[in-house]
């Protein structure tokens, strides 16, 4: 499992195919983002990610990002 930091880019897949951006924040409880309940803890973090080409955030668990 890989530890992100802020401002770490990061690659991650959508239904379009590879997304680039930057993490935004780490989470290590479980939170509500954009109307989903996601689970998280100190050793399955989340993070926020945001992406170079739309802006847009989204969360996702270390095992969906790689590092660039």
């Amino acid at each position: 499992m890989s530890d992100f930091k802020k401002h770490d880019k990061v690659t991650w897949n959508i239904s379009q195919g590879p997304t680039h951006g930057t993490v935004q924040e780490k989470r290590v409880k479980d939170f509500e983002f954009d109307g989903q309940h996601f689970t998280a803890s100190t050793e399955e973090p989340a993070y926020i990610v945001k992406s170079e080409k739309t802006g847009a955030k989204a969360a996702h668990k270390s095992s969906a990002l790689t590092r660039r």
